[in-house]
Order: C-alpha cells, then structure tokens, then sequence
C-alpha cells in the first residue's frame, strides 16, 4: 500500500493524475436517473449512456463525453459541494463526505478488477440508451444516491 495515500489529502490538493485516480470505473455514473420533483430523491435505471462501452465499462469517447452529450456532468469540486446525485460508492462522494473508499477500490485493494469482482461494476446488466423504452419501467434499486 501507498505510505502516502494521496486520496487521504484534501481533493483540492490533488493533482489531474491523482483526480482521474479517484474513478474506480464502476461506470455507475453512465446511468440514467430520475429525480423526485417533490423530494428530490434520486432513482437509479439501468439505461447507459450510448457512449459507454459495455465490454470495458468504459466511455467509447471520454476526452469529448461533454460535448457528445451536453448533460453529462464531469465531477468538479465544485459539483461535490452537493453531491446527493452521485452513486453511494462514488469515490468523489465518499472523499467530499469525509468518508473512506471501500475495501474494494481499485486504489486500496491494489487490483483494477475489484470493481467488477466486488459487483460494483455496471456492465453486463445495462441496456444502452438507443435501445431502451421509458425510464420509469427501468428502474433499478442495485444503484443508490
């Protein structure tokens, strides 16, 4: 393990490596959510994002996601003042509520298939946006805010 875990530090010290570092590639992010009006609760689907290759769980196009699709909300110090939007086990989350990351982060367990091998990586039970019906008759509970 790192004597100096830089994910321990404040996420404003941490440098772009160190920031990218942060994403286990759960990839629960791609999902489509619905937000209670009401409540502001927000509910998890199982409809990813087009861009997101389900075989490396990965974004086929990441340096232009943003521009690809104008909605997708690249994680900023800023997006984390409020971060009730974002999976439970996000690490951007977890590190902006003062809480540790998991056991299985890539980061601690030191193995970059923790993640699917823990059952928190999404791919292999999402269907791509392009070929989903409603959002509301894909909701999901195995994702959480």
């Amino acid at each position: 393990m790192n004597s100096d875990p830089f994910w321990e530090h404040p996420l404003q010290a941490l440098n772009n490596e160190q920031w990218e570092a942060l994403c286990d590639g759960c990839a629960k992010c791609c999902l489509h959510r619905l937000e209670d009006e009401d409540s502001g609760e927000i509910y998890f689907t199982n409809v990813c994002c087009r861009y997101l290759d389900q075989q490396t769980c990965r974004c086929g196009d990441y340096p232009n996601r943003s521009l690809n699709v104008p909605d997708c909300v690249q994680v900023t110090l800023e997006i984390l003042k409020d971060p009730y939007w974002l999976p439970d086990s996000c690490a951007y989350r977890l590190l902006a509520e003062g809480r540790p990351l998991p056991d299985w982060h890539p980061l601690i367990s030191g193995d970059d298939d923790s993640v699917r091998t823990s059952g928190n990586r999404i791919c292999g039970r999402v269907v791509s946006e392009t070929e989903a019906d409603d959002l509301e008759h894909h909701l999901i509970e195995w994702v959480r805010a």
